[in-house]
């Protein structure tokens, strides 16, 4: 289940922003969460597993026509559990009229998200 970021999920999301190479540094980590807060068009999601674990984050921006993903990020223990597509699909679900694009380093995730459902 997807999760709208909120100030009292702070020390989940940056924990899990920080599995991501380019945020190891927690100013870097604090600059991706003032970047989403900073514009209605950017959004923060945590994924909530079915055991009621937050083990994932996902970034994306809203666009007239497209929904880019520009983050994703998951525990080591949900990788491989195709929590990706679980997220995707639910990111989709919460905007089902656009179409979800990536970024440089989100394109192969969108790609494969669409190879399993057939977009």
């Amino acid at each position: 289940m997807l999760l709208k970021y909120r100030n009292d999920y702070e020390k989940v999301a940056m924990g899990l922003l920080s599995l991501i190479p380019d945020f190891k540094d927690i100013h870097q980590v604090n600059h991706q969460l003032e970047w989403y807060q900073q514009s209605d068009k950017r959004e923060l999601f945590l994924y909530k597993n079915e055991f009621d674990n937050i083990v994932g984050i996902v970034g994306s921006e809203n666009m007239e026509q497209y929904v880019l993903l520009r983050l994703i990020a998951l525990t080591p223990q949900a990788r491989g559990q195709q929590t990706s597509s679980k997220i995707l699909t639910e990111l989709m679900n919460i905007y089902p009229k656009k179409r979800l694009i990536g970024t440089l380093e989100t394109t192969a995730i969108v790609e494969k998200w669409e190879r399993e459902h057939g977009e």
